[in-house]
């Protein structure tokens, strides 16, 4: 059975979302883990749910944060979390809502889920959601339930311009990147694939940098889009300097990858190079700047050419990153004695098919970090 509100008691357990989270995100600061909990919020895809959203960042805003980092929470694909009214035919932004406790708090961070008006395929845990979204749309609906691990659900949905509802999504994303002011708590993100492809990206950039990309598109889609949304009376435009720390340094920071997503010394060599001349590019020439950065002149990874002139020229193996919570023994064999029950009692597969061997990990790159009792 669902539960809407953050103090509903789950049916069962006895046990409410604020609990849930709040216990998780302290947890998460007293591990010393490098990033944040990963929150998906309740109401996805309900009309009023960013009412959901602020309750949910302010549930954990009293908790301590690991040293060297001030949130305590990132939002995942803020857009499908970020709708007022009451009901689809009423539904509008409550993008500047959320944007305003963003900048008010330093707890918080959020990636857009921004839209493309394409074909997509909804992949989530949100079984709910995807009940919902088959109701509403009579598309082809797969769901399954992992034993004692979470439901899962897929959907296959198709984003149009003249669609009232999907036009204020589209804004959504964009309204969430330009209200917020501080490029470090906000996160270029297209919820690959529920929200579109993330090939899309360098549309979604020259949205972010073209106030005439935005305005010239929404000629095109359903009027609600001025109606029910600030898009349109937007100026800001994002810069390249934006651009980059919302697609990398930023979220290089917030998962705690100190040798990604800069240049400096210690990092890791990688590069993408474009061909374009940030001095001489105007708001008005958006299409050569998605052209561009849909077409890489280089593309450096580890130090290795992966791509040239727009074609893959070599695979190297990635990394592996892996986090190695240094805990207390007597703690943690307290802690395994418990989990090794749950699966004698409720599994159908032995807990030894769960741990990864480091076979698997031939490029492994271990997170040390110690929790609070530490010291």
């Amino acid at each position: 059975r669902n539960v809407g509100g953050l103090d509903d008691l789950v049916y069962n357990y006895e046990v409410s979302p604020r609990q849930i989270v709040t216990s998780l995100a302290r947890a998460n600061e007293e591990l010393g883990l490098p990033h944040t909990i990963h929150l998906h919020c309740n109401n996805l895809g309900v009309p009023g749910n960013y009412e959901t959203t602020i309750d949910t960042m302010e549930a954990v805003k009293g908790i301590k944060p690991k040293d060297g980092r001030k949130a305590t929470v990132h939002v995942v694909h803020c857009q499908f979390n970020a709708l007022d009214g009451d009901n689809w035919m009423n539904v509008k932004s409550g993008a500047p809502k959320i944007a305003k406790y963003v900048n008010a708090n330093e707890h918080v961070t959020l990636d857009l889920g921004q839209v493309i008006f394409t074909d997509t395929t909804t992949m989530t845990g949100d079984g709910p959601w995807q009940f919902r979204l088959w109701n509403i749309t009579g598309n082809k609906w797969v769901n399954s339930d992992v034993e004692m691990e979470a439901g899962a659900g897929v959907v296959p949905y198709t984003f149009k311009m003249n669609n009232p509802a999907n036009a204020i999504q589209w804004a959504i994303g964009l309204e969430l990147a330009l209200h917020i002011y501080d490029p470090w708590k906000v996160y270029m993100t297209t919820d690959h694939p529920n929200g579109g492809p993330f090939i899309y990206y360098p549309k979604v950039i020259s949205w972010l940098m073209s106030r005439k990309a935005r305005t010239d598109l929404m000629r095109e889609m359903n009027k609600a889009v001025l109606r029910r949304t600030t898009l349109a009376n937007i100026y800001r435009e994002y810069s390249f300097g934006e651009i980059a720390t919302v697609t990398r340094a930023a979220t290089a920071k917030a998962l705690g990858l100190d040798d990604k997503g800069h240049l400096g010394p210690g990092a890791d060599g990688d590069v993408s190079i474009y061909d374009i001349d940030p001095t001489t590019w105007r708001p008005s020439m958006y299409e050569a700047l998605e052209k561009a950065l849909g077409h890489a002149a280089y593309t450096i990874k580890g130090g290795e050419i992966v791509v040239k002139d727009g074609e893959v020229v070599a695979t190297p193996l990635g990394d592996t990153y892996w986090v190695d919570s240094k805990v207390p023994e007597d703690l943690e064999a307290d802690v395994m004695k418990e989990i090794e029950a749950d699966f004698n009692d409720y599994y159908t597969v032995s807990i030894k098919n769960y741990p990864v061997q480091d076979a698997y990990l031939p490029t492994g790159r271990a997170m040390a970090v110690e929790g609070r009792w530490a010291s």
